[in-house]
């Protein structure tokens, strides 16, 4: 009620996506400017050809290189070293008002400028979203919003940034909805809109009204009988989404151990990152960079089926080295590649085992493209979208929606709904369940507490009593941690209090009642409902 008005906050739109879409060309002309003064490339659509008559040494080196100043940003910068992306910004819309972190995410933008300018094996999204993030919480703080504006805010700056990355004004307005702020209610969805489109036109006006692949003329199916095949690619796809995505998250954990046996300083683990990448690129530089040379190769079917099978397998490797090693990117563009190569190698085999009922083998690239990015990302109906807008080619819907419905469906029950999702519930944050889940661990005990001087307190001796027992909470707890402990112990509330000093007795701060804590909880739920339908 006391916030903008809704012409002014359409306006504050506008601004927003206009802002977000420059920086994501901005971040796409420097990565270009600085990849060309590394590698002495003048087309970087055209790394990995150019790579291939460079000296070994000079492959290797890039991205050690590129790995040591990214690891010595993120020490300098950053409490834990990890670099900020989309999983980050889907945590803030959920649990912190729409606001993300300025200061690491900052270091995380040019962290990963410097990755996919040496050779990082990432894509470019993950980083301009979280960028754009970090322009619409600051807006939000200085105009003072409520959470559900500082969340429309961010989906507008997420909308521009990924519209103007892809040039795809459509996919940026439905990706901003449907991962991030994870409803489709109808107040957002102008304002929302507006910040794409503007943000498409940012792009535009630097590249043209362009699509990022050129594609062969397609026959479209050859016969509605070619129909169960894509169910069974988007079924393959799914199940190499998953892969790519537990690779990912077993390579991390497995250099997460390294460092804490050896004690190697954290700084060093993206350089030794990028000397397994660069080591791995002397012989395959088509690993290196957003690679969408490659990606246009298999899209063309100008590769052959070995090639398509151990570029695919490559790429995984890449990306898990590159995101295990903390170097930053994204993951769209990474999944993009892995999906039509997968893709081309099965329309190939599929062509050749039923030459008669089978199509073009590159309208199978095609839908795999689609099918494992919509698994990794987990968003079937943007991802769709941005395949329709990357390529221009509108013919072959069905194909494509068949699969990427099919793979969505199939690694959601794999992984925690997706890449971002289960990154989070990896640490803890349990966004995939529902508001139903995390709202809980939004409010802390310190919150909802009754101070020990407060109306209708608990009784200092009651309190202790409890203490005595056992039955207390830290003011860190949050209702998660609080709700199952009332079942428990079935008392109308708990103290909570601070622990002594080395054995010490506990510090009495208040006590949390049971029925604050659901009245909260409730209040919580109503008003994401409310938003949600809106």
């Amino acid at each position: 009620m006391r916030g903008p008005s809704q012409v002014q906050f359409w306006f504050i739109a506008l601004v927003i996506g206009i802002a977000a879409g420059g920086a994501a060309l901005g971040f796409r002309m420097a990565i270009e400017a600085l990849q060309s003064a590394l590698y002495g490339v003048e087309d970087t659509h055209r790394l990995h050809s150019y790579a291939e008559t460079l000296a070994w040494y000079w492959i290797l080196l890039m991205p050690v290189l590129g790995g040591l100043i990214v690891g010595l940003i993120m020490h300098r910068f950053t409490d834990d070293g990890r670099v900020r992306s989309v999983a980050d910004v889907i945590e803030g819309a959920a649990l912190n008002e729409g606001r993300v972190e300025h200061k690491a995410g900052l270091a995380s933008a040019m962290a990963s400028l410097i990755t996919l300018s040496s050779g990082g094996s990432t894509g470019r999204e993950g980083p301009v979203v979280h960028l754009a993030a970090i322009m619409s919480s600051w807006v939000s703080e200085r105009i003072k919003a409520n959470g559900i504006t500082g969340r429309d805010l961010l989906g507008c700056a997420v909308a521009g940034a990924v519209a103007a990355s892809f040039n795809a004004p459509i996919a940026g307005a439905l990706f901003a909805l449907e991962v991030v702020l994870r409803h489709f209610a109808v107040h957002a969805f102008a304002p929302i809109t507006v910040a794409a489109v503007s943000g498409t036109i940012i792009n535009r006006l630097q590249y043209g009204g362009v699509t990022e692949f050129s594609l062969p003329d397609s026959g479209g199916l050859a016969f509605y009988l070619e129909i169960p095949s894509f169910l069974i690619l988007g079924l393959f796809c799914g199940l190499l989404a998953v892969l790519l995505m537990k690779a990912i998250f077993w390579s991390e954990d497995l250099a997460t151990g390294l460092v804490q046996r050896t004690g190697m300083p954290r700084w060093l683990r993206p350089a030794l990152a990028g000397l397994g990448l660069g080591g791995l690129a002397i012989f395959y530089p088509h690993v290196i960079g957003v690679g969408y040379e490659t990606t246009s190769a298999a899209l063309t079917g100008s590769l052959l089926l070995h090639e398509a099978i151990v570029f695919c397998a490559l790429k995984c490797v890449a990306v898990a080295i590159t995101v295990a090693g903390r170097m930053g990117g994204g993951m769209f563009s990474p999944s993009l590649m892995v999906g039509a190569l997968a893709g081309l190698a099965f329309g190939m085999v599929a062509t050749l085992l039923v030459p008669s009922l089978a199509g073009e083998e590159t309208l199978y690239a095609l839908a795999g493209m689609g099918a494992v990015a919509g698994a990794v990302l987990g968003a079937p109906i943007s991802t769709t979208l941005i395949v329709f807008e990357l390529t221009g080619d509108w013919q072959t819907g069905l194909a494509v929606m068949l699969a990427v419905s099919m793979s969505t469906a199939l690694a959601s029950r794999l992984v925690d709904r997706s890449f971002f999702l289960t990154q989070l519930e990896r640490r803890n944050k349990h966004l995939a369940a529902g508001p139903q889940s995390y709202l809980l661990s939004a409010f802390s005990a310190a919150v909802l507490m009754r101070g020990k001087d407060s109306p209708n307190a608990a009784s200092r001796e009651a309190c202790l009593d409890l203490i005595g027992q056992g039955v207390m909470l830290s003011p860190e707890a949050t209702l998660e941690e609080a709700l199952p402990e009332f079942e428990k112990w079935g008392h109308a509330f708990i103290p909570v209090a601070v622990p002594g000093a080395a054995g010490g007795e506990p510090q009495l701060l208040g006590a949390l009642f049971h029925v604050d804590a659901l009245r909260a909880y409730s209040r919580a739920l109503a008003m994401t409902a409310a938003e949600e339908h809106s």
